[in-house]
């Protein structure tokens, strides 16, 4: 019988240890969408600033970070920044580079 009961203590300790695992891999993976969130809306506000202020919108990000104070970790984010008219909002994809390189 204590063998039995062993058995179940050590089955549930991993089972939780994998349930414990899977919900840290989950929250990890919210906060990494959500800085990319940030990351898109604040190149967002930046195009949209530009637009005010100059009346066109910024062919590049690069112009942003020179005149418009925009910061990210470019390392770490890779930005895709489609301006095909002055007077439309560029389509701005970004994507977070997992690998750590």
């Amino acid at each position: 019988m204590a063998y039995r009961r062993e058995i179940a203590v050590i089955a549930l300790m991993a089972v939780l240890i994998v349930g414990v695992w899977q919900l840290v891999s989950r929250v990890d993976n919210v906060h990494s969408t959500a800085e990319t969130q940030f990351v898109i809306d604040a190149i967002h506000d930046a195009a949209l600033t530009c637009y005010a202020v100059e009346g066109a919108y910024p062919q590049s990000v690069e112009y942003l970070r020179a005149n418009y104070g925009l910061a990210y970790d470019q390392d770490r984010y890779h930005v895709t920044y489609d301006a095909f008219a002055s007077n439309q909002m560029p389509e701005i994809y970004v994507t977070e580079d997992v690998s750590g390189s």
